[in-house]
Parts: C-alpha cells; sequence; structure tokens
C-alpha cells in the first residue's frame, strides 16, 4: 500500500476513540471481579430493556466486544456494568462511518467486477545465440591449415563462404593408385574398390569427380561455412597442423535467437511451452519481434526466486544481436473470466490480504480475501468477495500492517461521533482530546492514580475502575485515596493521562 500524509490527520480526528484496550489492561488486573452474568452461546433476541422498551439481542463488556452475555449484570472482566446491543443497533457488521469524515478522509469506492482478461504477463529478459542451430567446422583428416580465411571470432561470415584451406599429403597416394588403374584399363570392379578406398579417406564425392574428369591430383580443400551467422569460436591459425575430429571453428545462426527471462515463482504454474511472444526493444518499443516459448528450465533461483524460460524470437531481419535487452508480454493462448479489483484496495498485513468493504447499510467492515495474480491496474480475488460489492479503493486507510488493522476501524467508528469537528480549527481537535468525568480515588502511586470514575460517553467507557498516568511523580500530591474528584486526561503514546484533578479544596 502507498502511505500518505494523511496518517497524521485520521490520528488527530480520531485518536480520541482509539485504543481503548489500554484502559482495559490498565484495570483489568486490578479490578477482576466476579461476574453476575453468564455467557450464551447464542444471541437470543428476546430480551427487553425495562428503560427504553427497546429489544435488546444481548450484552457485553465494549472492552471485550466478542464476548457476549445473556442477561445484565457486572462484567467479569473490569468493573462496570454489561452494556446492552440493541437489535435496531445491530442490523450489520462493521462501522458507521459519518459522510463528513469520508470526505475528509478523500475515501473513494470501487466496485467489484467480472472482466475477461488475458493470461499474459510482463517480463525482461536478454538475447542469447540459439544454440540449436550452431555449427561446427571440423576436419575428417590428418593435415595442415595452408589458408586461414577467417580472421578472428565474433566475425560475420555467410553460407558457404570459406573458413579454411586444408592441405593433406595423405591424399595423394589412394588418388595416384586410382589414376594409374584406371590408365591401365582395369576392370570396372578395380576402379570401384579404388573409389572406396578414397571415400573410406574422407575424398569427398566432388574432389573423386574431379580427378575422374581431369585425371589432376587434388591435396587441398577449403572448409566453407555451413551457416550465415556469426563465427563465435575459432580455434586455429594458418600453418597448423590437425587432426581427425578437432574442431577447427564454430558457426552460429542469427535468423532466430533466444530470449531468456526471469519469470516470477508465483506466475511458473502459468507458463507453458508454446506461448506467444510479442518482445520491444528496450531502446525502441515500436519495434516488435514475435516468438514463442520454447522451452521453461528446471530449477528455482536461491537467490531471486525466478524461473528462466527460453522463448525463440524470429530474427529473419538480423536486427536483434545477442546480449540485447528486451521486454516481453508473454500471452496465454485464451482469455479466462476473472474477478477484479483495484490494486490499491487490498491491504497486505503480513498476515493476510484484507478489503474494506462498503456493506447495503452503508457500513465499513473488513474482509480477508484470498488474491490471485495481478492484471495491470487490478488484481484477481480467488475468494472473499463477489461480483458487484462496493470497496474502498481510496487507499487513504494507510493500513501497512496486523497492529494497524486492528485499531484503525475502531479509531473511524469513534470518528463518527466527533466527525463535526473534523472541519474545526486545530485548536478544536486538540480540545476534543481531553476528557473529563468524576471519579472516586482508589489508589495514589509515583506513577499513576486509580480512579473508580463515572461513564466517559464520548470514549463510549461505562463507569469502571482504571489507572491514569500522573505527568510527573510530584504532580497532584494533596491527591488522598476516598476523595471525589473531577479529573480530566488525554491520550498519549504511553496511555491516558491526567492533566487535571479537582479536589474539594480547588484545582492540582
Amino acid at each position: 500500500m502507498r502511505k500518505k500524509p494523511l496518517a497524521l490527520g485520521v490520528s488527530g480526528i480520531v485518536a480520541a476513540t482509539a485504543l481503548v484496550g489500554v484502559g482495559y489492561f490498565a484495570g483489568a488486573h486490578r479490578s477482576a471481579l466476579p461476574a453476575t452474568a453468564t455467557p450464551m452461546a447464542t444471541a437470543t433476541p428476546d430480551k427487553v430493556d425495562p428503560n427504553t422498551g427497546r429489544r435488546v439481542l444481548y450484552w457485553h463488556d465494549p472492552m471485550v466486544p466478542n464476548q457476549q452475555f445473556d442477561k445484565p449484570g457486572k462484567s467479569p472482566f473490569m468493573d462496570m456494568q454489561l452494556v446492552p446491543v440493541y437489535a435496531d443497533e445491530a442490523g450489520g457488521a462493521g462501522v458507521k462511518v459519518d459522510a463528513g469524515l469520508q470526505q475528509n478522509l478523500g475515501i473513494r469506492y470501487a466496485t467489484v467486477h467480472q472482466q475477461a482478461v488475458s493470461e499474459g504477463f510482463d517480463v525482461v529478459g536478454t538475447t542469447q545465440f540459439d544454440e540449436s542451430r550452431a555449427d561446427v567446422i571440423q576436419s575428417r583428416v590428418t593435415g595442415y591449415i595452408d589458408h586461414l580465411y577467417a580472421n578472428a571470432p565474433m566475425q560475420r561470415v555467410t553460407k558457404g563462404a570459406p573458413i579454411a584451406s586444408l592441405f593433406v599429403p595423405d591424399w595423394l597416394a589412394p588418388q595416384e593408385e586410382y589414376l594409374a588403374l584406371k590408365n591401365g584399363q582395369m576392370d570396372d570392379s578395380m576402379l570401384t574398390a579404388a573409389r572406396a578406398r578414397m571415400r573410406a579417406m574422407s575424398i569427398p564425392d566432388g574432389l573423386i569427380a574431379a580427378l575422374d574428369r581431369t585425371g589432376k591430383v587434388q591435396t587441398h580443400i577449403v572448409l566453407p561455412s555451413p551457416e550465415t551467422g556469426v563465427l563465435t569460436e575459432l580455434n586455429v591459425r594458418s600453418g597448423a597442423m590437425v587432426t581427425p575430429g578437432q574442431t577447427l571453428a564454430k558457426v552460429a545462426g542469427l535468423s532466430t535467437l533466444w530470449l531468456v527471462v526471469e519469470i516470477p515463482e508465483a506466475m511458473a504454474l502459468r507458463v507453458q511451452p508454446g506461448m506467444t511472444v510479442d518482445a520491444t526493444f528496450a531502446g525502441d518499443a515500436t519495434r516488435h519481434f514475435n516468438g514463442r516459448i520454447r522451452e521453461i528450465l528446471p530449477g528455482i533461483s536461491a537467490g531471486s526466486r525466478t524461473l528462466q524460460a527460453r522463448l525463440e524470437l524470429d530474427n529473419a531481419g538480423g536486427e536483434l544481436t545477442p546480449g540485447m535487452l528486451l521486454r516481453a508480454r508473454v500471452g496465454a493462448q485464451n482469455t479466462a473470466s476473472r474477478l477484479l479489483v483495484p490494486s490499491e484496495a487490498v491491504i497486505t498485513t503480513g498476515k493476510r490480504s484484507v478489503v474494506i468493504v462498503k456493506n447495503s447499510d452503508g457500513r465499513l467492515q473488513p474482509v480477508t480475501v484470498t488474491v490471485g495474480s495481478d492484471f495491470g491496474d487490478d488484481t484477481e480475488v480467488l475468494s472473499g468477495l463477489s461480483n458487484g460489492q462496493q470497496v474502498v479503493a481510496s487507499g487513504q486507510f494507510l493500513i501497512d500492517s496486523e497492529a494497524s488493522l486492528k485499531s484503525i476501524l475502531p479509531r473511524l467508528e469513534g470518528g463518527t461521533a466527533t466527525a463535526a469537528s473534523a472541519s474545526a480549527p486545530a485548536s478544536s481537535a486538540t480540545a476534543a482530546q481531553t476528557y473529563e468525568t468524576t471519579g472516586k480515588v482508589e489508589k495514589v502511586t509515583k506513577e499513576d492514580i486509580t480512579f473508580s470514575h463515572q461513564p466517559v460517553p464520548a470514549l463510549g467507557w461505562g463507569a469502571m475502575t482504571m489507572a491514569f498516568g500522573k505527568p510527573s511523580p510530584t504532580a497532584f500530591a494533596d491527591v488522598k485515596v476516598g476523595q471525589t474528584v473531577r479529573f480530566a486526561f488525554k491520550q498519549t503514546d504511553d496511555g491516558y493521562q491526567l492533566t487535571k484533578v479537582e479536589t474539594a479544596g480547588g484545582s492540582q
């Protein structure tokens, strides 16, 4: 996800309603009282609140909202009364975000849609010689290089062009023997046997035919290039002696080239030999070269976690040379229908992938999804969403971890109560972070003061007992256990800290 400077704005608007769990952990170990209500396996929507006449689904402790109870009473987790959840408030999951707050956050929505897409993907690779089309020039006899037409490796050659002239002294005797038999009017069987001996000594048929026609002995042979391409190897020099089977040179053709590409491991199962390829030169995107995937090389690179594939490109025009960097679009053989959402709507927390869904009642709810491949600016969703759903696509939630995912939605929920202050000056936003209530002093230490305090509606707190930090060890020195006081507090990075304590004798 992209991180944006909106984080400070979000925390400034809704920080007053966040991190409620701090109060739970601060007070739970001091005030774990026996429960007067029993948990329920399922909600029974047949209870009626005698004070309001509204139907109650269940009661719960706001600090532990997942635990439900079938009757009112004391919370077993904190020193506070259980809070009813009414049927007319629990019609939908998620949180309701005020329209003004949505505008201030820049929230945009997108629709989950089904679309036919090609399962192709983009890769980058470098060109190489097509080794399957390489030819070698070898000597079949013992001889000497009396003339070398090629000068150095990487020289371009054409098909049939001379590479080297070879002098073979051993060819002299069988040719003279053949001429003697022919001139002596020997029968055809002996001449045939003489021709067979010459072929066994690797004398070419063309040279034997010339011997019959001209009667002149030939001891030199020119070795031509078998292919138009590049002389990738040249292993001899003029005057050098060669032996049977020795490779004199190697020629690699340029009519086709390999493009070796690195394919991410996640796409390994999608790659198949024969898939079409449209490659473009990195220096000129207007030049296109067509080809196909020749083969997938076995093994995954441990360092880059990529799979190598050889792509065969048509280079009949000779525009490409080995070593060029090309971008290639590997196309699927056909298209397939996929469920897509904008890629910016997917929040990857490190443990899961989450999309914020807008329900039919306007509430926002996080939904865990299973994502597939990326197609341009969209991401495939394999499970968790259905066609036509609305999702948040603005990327303004600034959620980049599991922890922030768990904290941002409660902030938004609390922010609906204070959305009116979102457009107020900065001084108003600062004042909104301070809360006041009345309580009885239960304990005083150098670090904090524990109060049994009245409800704090702005935070959704009921009456409870919890500790609040002191700004310094000497602050509020006149506060004594047993006093009833009016105190103010604010949220800090270290929890909730006291800003004012008013005793019977005045402000502290």
